[in-house]
């Protein structure tokens, strides 16, 4: 209560104070802010959105930046802890005066500072989160790119009982918002065909024994298994399914959509699942634009892009796209009316458009199902639409 209190009250003493100046905006640079994990368990994941926000900076800058003024990213870590990320925000918004914050990384870290944000009318620009609180309810600092952890859910597992009559679904989860809102979607959509989980664990953030949690999913013969974790945990989790001779399909979210799980995982991982909307950006891509970018990323930092890196750069080079549009007269107001008027094609790279309103702050409803074979994620179904349900 006293720490929500005392967040109301910056929130207010800073909107008050908000119309003189447009916070984060000077003649000469646009002041931003990231939050990542540097310290935390999914901290592979932070330095892939670090290196993204560097490279989609220096290109802009280098080319003069946004309407003459230079990009100035202050970074702070989260820790993949919510508290470290209020701390966080609220000394990005008072004492750095950012104008928004882009690509913070984690749902729960967002969940936790999305109020103080839009209370003190601070973009939240493309969070690294498919939480649904991050577009609903709709408002003019909250800007998503895919869809919510419940959305993509239902997308998940329409695709496998269209390819197969599943009897016995059961679920992993970590035990916060994301976890909680990725297995409801998996129980609205049971309750669609009559069917419930026929088993439900769970573990804290950070874990590494997922010994009981696989003996009790093979306890229940599951057949399909939806992993609502991050990169290091589905790796573990799947390593102690298989050690036990534990063999369903794993069908994982968006969270375990990265180069570190074949590679770090091994053969262990052929043929786990996952969900993806923006692509893994490999050196030997089929699009031309895709391995330019990927060998510009790994001359720069001397190792290969992950999927953060990508989902960042996309995040900043569209914030700038959009704050040019909005003209030297940079304001809330007036990169709020660029949004909802700038319709943004996939771009060169294969990442998806950008279109809002003031009642849709998604951009983007649609995920592919991706598959590992051998080293590397493969494609497993084209962009997929959420199912209609009633």
């Amino acid at each position: 209560m006293i720490l929500k209190t005392t967040i109301a009250a910056i929130a207010l003493a800073l909107s008050a104070g908000a119309s003189a100046q447009t916070r984060g905006v000077t003649d000469k640079e646009i002041v931003l802010g990231l939050i990542t994990d540097m310290s935390g368990p999914i901290v592979n994941y932070g330095k892939e959105s670090r290196n993204g926000m560097t490279m989609a900076v220096e290109e802009i800058n280098a080319r003069g930046g946004v309407q003459g003024r230079k990009l100035r990213v202050v970074v702070e870590d989260n820790g993949y802890e919510p508290k470290r990320a209020v701390l966080a925000a609220q000394k990005l918004v008072t004492q750095d005066g950012v104008f928004a914050i882009i690509g913070h990384l984690g749902t729960a870290p967002n969940m936790a500072t999305l109020p103080f944000l839009v209370q003190s009318k601070v973009f939240n620009f493309m969070p690294q989160s498919a939480a649904r609180d991050m577009y609903e309810p709709a408002s003019p600092y909250k800007i998503a790119l895919g869809p919510s952890n419940f959305l993509m859910s239902t997308t998940i597992m329409d695709y496998f009982f269209k390819q197969k009559p599943y009897q016995r679904v059961g679920a992993l989860y970590q035990d916060d918002d994301y976890g909680r809102e990725s297995v409801e979607g998996v129980q609205a959509y049971l309750k669609t065909r009559n069917m419930t989980l026929v088993e439900k664990v769970s573990y804290k953030r950070g874990a590494t024994d997922f010994s009981s949690q696989m003996a009790r999913l093979k306890a229940a013969n599951c057949d399909l298994v939806f992993n609502a974790s991050t990169m290091r945990e589905y790796i573990a989790s799947v390593q102690e399914a298989r050690k036990i001779g534990f063999n369903p399909v794993f069908a994982g979210t968006s969270a375990n959509y990265a180069h570190q799980v074949p590679l770090l995982g091994g053969k262990a991982m052929e043929g786990l699942h996952a969900a993806a909307f923006i692509m893994l950006p490999y050196a030997d891509d089929a699009n031309p634009a895709v391995r330019q970018w990927a060998a510009a990323y790994k001359k720069r930092f001397n190792e290969d892009p992950g999927v953060y890196s990508m989902f960042s750069y996309y995040a900043y080079t569209t914030f700038a796209t959009i704050a040019d549009k909005a003209g030297r007269n940079l304001s809330a107001e007036s990169f709020n009316a660029a949004m909802e008027s700038t319709k943004l094609p996939q771009d060169a790279l294969g990442n998806p458009g950008f279109n809002v309103s003031a009642s849709n702050r998604l951009s983007n409803d649609r995920i592919r199902i991706m598959k590992v074979a051998g080293d590397k994620w493969i494609p497993a179904s084209d962009l997929l639409p959420p199912p209609k349900m009633n």
